[in-house]
């Protein structure tokens, strides 16, 4: 079955095609086409993952491309473990998500064009999966950004919109442009695109010795990889894209928080792990530790202090993601891509949970909620399922790949542990808030009258809801840690349970949750006295760390006063010397044309003129009659004789 994996990007890309050209003439206006594609592509992906479960080996598949020098580069798709783990993660939730908005987006007047951009985006993500070479990588990689623009900004007219689209697209350019340049540092070296030609070649030691700046180069080359990674993936600095990409509509943010855009980086960094592995003294993978662990301490400071549902989940994703990379630093492999596969159902599970609540609300604020545990029961059971396996606790999925990854850090750097920890503590914290103000007491807003969502919304809920429940034991310790030995990176060998870190993460956890229902359902702590007890570290959560500032400050002022200038030069300037050329021209055509008429014209009209009056004098000479002739022949005579007579 490996053989047909080709099949599984072309299926959604396929639906895409289809919608286009046809759009509201086909089934469901394009839905059930749409669905069709990525429900197929998931039947296909359960298949070979099955089969990966018999043994079968890794498959590749190459086509020749293009020619160059000696070698050639190939278009081709590699099926592993890591593969089929990562086609499940989006095939099965892109699917939910993508029956989820068929009820979501009904009434939209652009329905048929939401579910073109969402099959365009779930092939894009495949593709990018499947590639087994770093160029092919690299296509779907931008592909998916070219989807996160089109889907973030699909209500264009909203300027916020269209700003925050912009802001994705250009943030996570940034990012890329490591990327390309370590892509290219790869090639350049070893002469290959293809990952299994490149990690032969470095674990053969082709790139031993070799310095870059004074840094060792597969170091080098693997932090400029990791480049692209903390674009895509929203790592701390170029993270401030993410929550401004929730005024895409909610199915949007679901599948780019859960199962595309933002796992790309992840998935990436895993894909290329033995770059990392191999860096000196594991000094890339230390980059990688380090950015992850300070990413998901600061984002979960910010979603404390959010009040919109969406931006919560948002921040969520972004410490989450350092979760992620935080495993994957400390040598924990199988750990952060445990972590993505469960965050990817749960996120998923939350992300259409708020888009329920939205739904039925018409507001984003969760201080305008309240009291829908009753009026949405289905809504609030799936959600708290959801928000239980972010926040951690048992035995729900989330608890089962976190306790890995505090596990891995608690060896490897306790300093990193501790931050970790931390994190553990404020996720649950954040999100029982979110719980208390949305679920819980009496509906704030006198305007609102919530209801439960149709059938085509919750139903994916509770199959979200489920695997949130469940699918954490394919990595439970007293089941074997089946997901290790199917998904294992060789020469790592995952550290042995620890009840005791399985209790700091739990401890933490509901830590968390207590001290949210004592400042906002119990109420024994006012929130406000916190806020004015935490002073300028309110201050400065609530304004995000200034990153937004600093990057207004430092580059989009300066950009736009450069262009502002430039814009004054090519007008005053520019325009001004094109101008003068254009009157000088405009003088030079004029003088031409006075010559033309009054010289050439002149002339020309002049002999036109003499020729015309010597015809007219020469005509008399012609007359025709024989007669004058002969008188003029006599005469001509005479003068001649008379010529001659008196000479």
């Amino acid at each position: 079955m490996r053989e047909l994996a080709w099949l599984i990007p072309v299926l959604p890309l396929v639906a895409c095609a289809l919608i286009f050209a046809f759009g509201p003439r086909l089934p469901g206006r394009g839905a059930y086409v749409a669905i069709a594609g990525i429900g197929l592509a998931a039947l296909l992906s359960i298949g070979i993952f099955v089969e990966g479960l018999g043994g079968a080996k890794a498959h590749e598949l190459n086509v020749r491309w293009v020619p160059y020098g000696q070698t050639a580069l190939d278009l081709g798709l590699r099926v592993d473990n890591l593969t089929t783990v990562m086609l499940l993660v989006v095939t099965i939730v892109g699917s939910m998500i993508f029956v989820y908005s068929v009820g979501y987006m009904h009434d939209d007047p652009r329905f048929s064009r939401f579910f073109a951009y969402l099959s365009l985006f779930a092939a894009s993500m495949l593709l990018l999966v499947l590639a087994n070479n770093l160029l092919f990588l690299y296509a779907g990689w931008e592909l998916v950004g070219l989807c996160s623009y089109l889907l973030i900004g699909f209500y264009f007219e909203k300027p916020s919109a269209a700003r925050a689209s912009m802001k994705a697209f250009v943030t996570t350019r940034v990012g890329d442009l490591f990327m390309f340049l370590g892509i290219l540092l790869v090639f350049f070296t070893l002469g290959t695109f293809r990952f299994e030609e490149i990690f032969a070649k470095v674990h053969a030691g082709a790139l031993e010795g070799m310095m870059v700046g004074g840094l060792p180069l597969l170091t080098v080359v693997a932090v400029l990889l990791f480049g692209g990674a903390i674009g895509k993936s929203a790592q701390v600095p170029l993270h401030t894209w993410l929550p401004d990409a929730m005024e895409g509509p909610t199915p949007v943010s679901a599948l780019i928080h859960a199962a595309t855009m933002v796992a790309a980086g992840v998935y990436m960094v895993a894909r290329t792990y033995l770059l990392f592995f191999e860096s000196p003294g594991h000094g890339a993978l230390t980059v990688v530790a380090w950015i992850g662990a300070v990413t998901a301490l600061m984002a979960a400071t910010i979603a404390v202090v959010q009040d919109d549902i969406k931006r919560v989940l948002a921040y969520s994703t972004i410490s989450q993601l350092g979760y992620m990379m935080l495993g994957l630093g400390m040598l924990g492999y199988a750990a952060g891509m445990f972590h993505l596969m469960t965050h990817a159902f749960f996120k998923a599970l939350l992300f259409l949970g708020a888009g329920s609540v939205i739904h039925a609300m018409h507001t984003n604020d969760i201080k305008a909620m309240g009291g829908l545990a009753r009026a949405m029961p289905s809504t609030y059971w799936t959600f708290l399922i959801g928000t239980l396996a972010l926040a951690g606790v048992p035995p729900f999925a989330g608890f089962w790949s976190k306790d890995e990854i505090l596990l891995e850090a608690f060896h490897h750097h306790r300093g990193l542990y501790a931050m970790a920890l931390a994190a553990a503590f404020l996720t649950a914290f954040y999100m029982f808030r979110v719980i208390f103000y949305t679920f819980a007491g009496t509906t704030r807003s006198h305007h609102a009258h919530p209801h439960e969502s149709p059938a085509v919304m919750t139903r994916p809920l509770w199959v979200l809801a489920v695997f949130s429940a469940g699918i954490g034991l394919v990595g439970a310790p007293f089941l074997g840690n089946p997901f290790h030995h199917y998904l294992h990176f060789e020469g790592l060998k995952a550290p042995a349970f620890s009840w005791g870190v399985a209790l700091a993460g739990v401890g933490a956890s509901g830590a968390g949750i207590a001290a949210a229902a004592a400042v906002y359902h119990w109420k024994v702590v006012p929130s406000g006295a916190l806020r004015r007890a935490a002073g300028p570290l309110f201050t400065l959560v609530a304004h995000k760390y200034y990153f937004d500032e600093l990057y207004a400050a430092a580059v989009v002022r300066p950009t736009l006063a450069v262009a502002r200038a430039l814009r004054t030069f090519d007008v005053y300037v520019i325009d001004l010397i094109v101008n003068l050329f254009g009157f000088a021209g405009l003088g030079l055509a004029r003088l031409y044309r006075v010559f033309d008429l009054y010289v050439v014209d002149g002339a020309v009209n002049l002999l036109g003129w003499i020729a015309q009056t010597a015809g007219g004098v020469l005509r008399y000479v012609q007359t025709g009659r024989a007669q004058n002739y002969l008188l003029a022949i006599a005469l001509g005579v005479i003068v001649l004789l008379a010529a001659g007579l008196f000479r």
